[in-house]
């Protein structure tokens, strides 16, 4: 019998005025019914060049210069997916062959309802009325355990959680019963908990109806819990490939190797984490290195009041969710309610919890940034909560945030060098312009950057790139404190690895204090010296990083380790 799909020597180009880049390079394999498949790779391999490219969903400027795309839904009949045009498709396109994206909120349309959203896929491909339709729409809500689905039917897409949107896509990919799902990073940047669900929920809908599935990722911990063959690929090109199994125990390439080596839940605190480069510019297997420990905070010094940068006391915010007729608010929702804790100097203080827990909100009311309700913000004996906007400023230069998307906290009409000089020039610290581009090179250099990068705007780099420039922007002013706000959590796992790195030796070399937030236990354990989890706006639990993690003493911080892709740190 035929395999479902089979890609036989498939090479794309993307073609413009000045060159012709080669993205895919004679990629070949099959996908057969009632198996997962699992494209790994950083971003930039290939992988969701190599999907789009199964419903010709590429752009105009890509050329398919060789290969076939066959696919054969009864076993019997195969068609060459790559000779039909847009119109020749349409039956195939969310019917024979779905695919889920990787941004939910960019995917589904955001003026329309999601119930309108699902109908509208399955009247497309199915003769049925509008009643009809939303039945099986309800129907499916209620299959990837969505709650409340016919409340859900009426909501539109920002009335959602992100994992809720990304049930919603996996209804409308699946409402027509595809013989083939392809799934396009569907857990980036998910809490590990919605994680683990999404995943248990594609596993589970797959095995009801013995469709095969692409799943792409750029993490080998997930192709652990879901796939059952893998495929790796790096720059365009298929560099090994075989059953999970295999690939775990007896990795050949050595960017497979690079792969499973830079997660930091395959590591020991204080161990500097691998990565690509270390394999892929050397024959032989490059081994960890241990860096010098971390100056980690002893407790006998928590007893000494000298050793508190920030003590926060009985903080909350609240937001107005309804007001009375007079305007007054009457209900809240309480992000932070009465929190109290203590950073220490030199630290780094792991912030963890899922989406809506308050962890963010946390961080930026530390900063002034969301004005609290109540409580107080004292840092090196200063109470910020009662500290007015304009005197504020002159402490700004000691309190930095590296925020989550760097992108959007880039000005994409700025030059990177002028970003990273703007705090030096807003806070007068160097007055003459050719001595502040000396220091922002300086900068750039001390994050892995180039000095001819100083021109490039922000589109010009990768996100691992940002990431740096965004560290090399906060450290302009040599602040004591630094809030880290999710910044690694969308990035592929080897860069990931250069910037819990890159903070792990800036934080040597300046001695600035760390809270560093995120929902990822594993990569929280690494980098931190103590965690606090935080769950429904309250502090959870907190100790040192070894007693949280090994021995978590609540329900909740259970559930955040066991939810952990591949495993935890032995």
């Amino acid at each position: 019998m035929p395999a479902l799909l089979s890609i036989k020597n498939l090479s794309v180009d993307f073609i413009s005025e000045d060159e012709t880049v080669s993205a895919l390079k004679n990629i070949s394999f099959d996908v057969h019914r009632g198996e997962i498949l699992a494209l790994v790779g950083e971003s930039g391999s290939g992988k969701s060049v190599t999907s789009l490219s199964v419903l010709k969903l590429l752009p105009a400027s890509a050329q398919y210069s060789n290969g076939e795309i066959l696919f054969s839904e009864n076993g019997t009949e195969t068609e060459d997916l790559l000779k039909k045009n847009s119109k020749e498709l349409q039956p195939v396109r969310g019917n024979k062959i779905a695919m889920i994206f990787q941004e939910p909120m960019t995917s589904l349309n955001p003026v329309i309802t999601c119930g309108k959203q699902v109908t509208e896929a399955i009247q497309q491909h199915q003769k049925l009325s509008f009643h009809a339709a939303k039945t099986k729409t309800i129907e499916w809500f209620q299959k990837v355990k969505l709650p409340d689905p016919d409340s859900v039917f009426t909501r539109y897409p920002h009335q959602l959680s992100g994992g809720q949107k990304q049930r919603v896509m996996i209804a409308m990919a699946m409402c027509c019963h595809p013989s083939l799902l392809i799934c396009d990073e569907p857990t980036t940047a998910l809490d590990v908990t919605v994680q683990k669900t999404i995943l248990e929920l594609i596993k589970e809908l797959q095995t009801e109806s013995n469709m095969g599935v692409i799943f792409i990722t750029h993490d080998l911990g997930l192709v652990a819990e879901i796939a059952d063959r893998a495929l790796v690929m790096y720059r365009g090109e298929m560099v090994e490939h075989g059953f999970v199994r295999d690939l775990f125990i007896n990795a050949k390439h050595p960017y497979t190797k690079a792969l499973l080596a830079c997660r930091p839940a395959n590591h020991k605190k204080n161990e500097r984490l691998p990565v690509v480069s270390d394999f892929i510019n050397s024959k032989e297997e490059t081994k960890s290195q241990e860096t010098e420990p971390l100056v980690l905070i002893k407790e006998q010094q928590k007893d000494d009041q000298q050793s508190v940068l920030l003590q926060v006391e009985n903080l909350s915010v609240w937001f107005p969710t309804k007001k009375s007729f007079l305007g007054k608010p009457i209900e809240f929702t309480k992000a932070v309610n009465d929190v109290s804790f203590s950073v220490y100097k030199g630290e780094t203080l792991g912030l963890v919890g899922e989406s809506g827990c308050g962890k963010t909100t946390l961080g930026r009311t530390l900063l002034r940034l969301i004005e609290p309700t109540s409580g107080k913000i004292i840092y090196n004996g200063t109470d910020l909560a009662k500290k007015r906007k304009e005197e504020l400023a002159s402490l700004r230069k000691d309190i930095q945030i590296v925020f989550q998307d760097p992108y959007s906290s880039l000005n994409p009409r700025l030059t990177i060098g002028s970003a990273i000089a703007e705090p030096l020039k807003v806070h007068h610290l160097i007055s003459k312009q050719k001595v502040r581009k000396e220091k922002v090179v300086e900068l750039l250099e001390k994050v892995g950057l180039k000095a001819e990068h100083f021109s490039r705007y922000p589109h010009e780099f990768s996100g691992g790139q940002r990431q740096r420039i965004v560290i090399a922007r906060a450290l302009a002013l040599s602040p004591s404190f630094l809030v880290c706000d999710e910044s690694v959590s969308a990035l592929d796992v080897s860069v990931q690895a250069q910037v819990l790195n890159l903070l792990n030796d800036l934080k040597k070399e300046y001695g600035f204090t760390i809270v560093f937030i995120s929902h990822d236990l594993s990569v929280v354990y690494y980098i931190s010296d103590r965690i606090m989890v935080m769950n429904k706006g309250k502090i959870e639990e907190t100790g040192s990083a070894e007693t949280v993690y090994h021995k978590p003493q609540t329900e909740y911080t259970q559930k955040l380790i066991a939810a952990i892709p591949g495993g935890k740190v032995a």
